[in-house]
């Protein structure tokens, strides 16, 4: 008897703590539609490679609900990003501006493809060097067996 009222008692707390949650975000829609536009520009931290208006980690929300807050207090959407990169460095920005700082961002995926493919080119040509052709007595040899051998399944 004592389990089914504790699981009914957990149901019940954990359906009224995702109540609450919903009825603040609902609570004023423009704030809401502002927020999600800031949270569009910046990289969740944990995830990395989704912004943290997508992400439900911990840290994504608690960075949701600090835009909430600074937008309630009068801030700028530009201030709070400039905040956020102050304190977070110009990695929090999903799409970082194109300065010195930021190069390796921009240019690094590029560039370690191209490091990839040409890796894969002296890889293939070696192994084309290694290959040695046959001796014609070998490719005749060959030839001759192929011609013998029945037809596969």
């Amino acid at each position: 008897m004592k389990r089914p009222l504790i699981a009914l008692v957990l149901a019940g707390a954990m359906c009224s703590a995702g109540a609450t949650e919903a009825a603040n975000l609902a609570a004023d829609p423009v704030l809401e539609a502002r927020v999600l536009k800031v949270a569009e520009e910046l990289r969740c931290l944990v995830c990395q490679n989704e912004t943290i208006a997508a992400s439900h980690a911990d840290l994504a929300v608690d960075l949701r609900k600090q835009i909430r807050s600074q937008l309630s207090q009068g801030q700028s959407e530009r201030q709070i990003l400039d905040f956020m990169v102050e304190r977070y460095g110009d990695f929090v920005l999903y799409r970082p501006a194109l300065k010195a700082s930021t190069v390796l961002l921009w240019v690094g995926p590029f560039a370690l493809l191209l490091i990839a493919a040409f890796t894969l080119m002296r890889a293939i040509r070696g192994r084309q060097r290694l290959a040695a052709p046959l001796a014609p007595a070998d490719a005749d040899r060959a030839r001759r067996l192929l011609e013998e051998s029945p037809p596969g399944p």
